[in-house]
């Protein structure tokens, strides 16, 4: 919205820098942050008031029992700033703006029905995992066949640029959009896995907002993505706003969510933020880039999978001593706070070296 105070620049010169990307996207930041602490502790005083707290796993580790009560659905804070920021900074002309606050939206509602379910059914099962399933599904075909009819570059609407490459591309055909929506539901569901220590989802998120807003930069600007020979998506500019008001977000509701958490995100949060990275990946065009970027992610969610397969192959004997991942090294006696910064060091490893691709060609 504060965009068309660039229209005025004749009358005042200084507008005109609400035209340029660059600046939007600090002040999106900066706006997203200034929310969250602003907003927070109110919000964490209603949660804990109406006794919305967290529902601990039994069979989880014993040192997350403290935890019991803490104030969840942080995810309200999370969206809230987001939102608030992209409408006063992002271009209300521009698709992509409706696009990634609508996906956003929609997987909000959908963590935060699944987050009240926990709550009235005092367990943390939440809603029958079919029908959270085919809820995600459902959305991620709706954004996925937005993409389809109205393509991020109508010359490569179903090709993958292979990265770390000169100009390699593979065609899939429809079987792009199978792929698009499995991004979709795997990012989503690959957050929502790795929020299970104090800052730990958050503070990877951030790391992962940082490389696409970079890639949405340059796939938007004409001259940058020729030089860099990536696919130029018009209007992808705007996406760089949208990821750094999610850094401004995520690094507001660290504040609060840092160990001791004061409070947990909860599906509210997670479910969008992992969708909304998966969405910006591909109106980008960087879709093999997205388990570069989000490795801790992939990592934590092969963890859950190898962990069930030998469960189930192998007569219940584990490979970890508990999983998701994280859980693994609290239980080999690594203190939370550590395991947390360790991983968030992981997650600017895997940033730096997907942001490498740009010129490793």
């Amino acid at each position: 919205m504060l965009y068309y105070l660039s229209g005025l620049h004749a009358w005042w010169s200084p507008l005109n820098v609400f035209q340029y990307i660059t600046f939007r996207a600090g002040g999106a930041a900066v706006t997203a942050l200034a929310v969250s602490l602003l907003m927070g502790p109110s919000l964490i005083e209603g949660l804990r008031r109406r006794k919305i707290g967290q529902i601990q796993r039994a069979d989880g580790p014993q040192s997350h029992l403290n935890k019991h009560g803490t104030p969840t659905m942080g995810g309200l804070l999370l969206f809230t700033a987001l939102a608030a920021s992209c409408l006063l900074w992002m271009r209300p002309d521009n698709r992509f703006t409706w696009l990634m606050l609508s996906v956003s939206a929609l997987l909000a509602a959908l963590g935060a029905w699944d987050d009240w379910a926990k709550l009235v059914r005092k367990s943390s099962g939440g809603i029958p995992s079919k029908a959270k399933l085919t809820a995600q599904v459902t959305l991620a075909v709706l954004a996925v066949g937005y993409l389809a009819v109205f393509p991020p570059n109508s010359a490569f609407p179903t090709t993958l640029n292979i990265p770390y490459t000169k100009e390699l591309f593979i065609e899939l055909g429809p079987l792009y959009f199978v792929l698009a929506v499995l991004m979709i539901v795997g990012s989503s569901n690959a957050v929502n896995l790795t929020d299970g220590l104090d800052g730990l989802a958050a503070g990877s998120v951030i790391f992962c907002a940082i490389a696409f807003g970079v890639f949405a930069y340059t796939a938007g600007h004409a001259k940058i993505s020729a030089y860099l020979r990536i696919i130029p998506v018009l209007g992808a500019g705007e996406i760089a706003v949208y990821m750094a008001a999610t850094v401004g977000a995520c690094l507001g509701f660290l504040w609060f969510n840092a160990y001791p958490a004061e409070v947990f995100m909860g599906d509210t949060g997670s479910l969008f933020l992992g969708g909304a990275i998966a969405v910006a990946a591909l109106c980008v065009k960087q879709e093999l880039l997205l388990p570069v970027v989000g490795g801790v992610f992939v990592v934590e969610t092969l963890s859950v999978i190898l962990q069930m397969t030998s469960y189930k192959l192998r007569k219940g004997k584990r490979i970890f001593r508990m999983a998701p991942i994280h859980h693994h090294f609290e239980l080999a006696g690594i203190a939370e706070p550590k395991v947390t910064v360790r991983f968030w060091i992981a997650s600017i490893v895997t940033m730096l070296a997907a942001l490498a691709s740009l010129k490793l060609r």
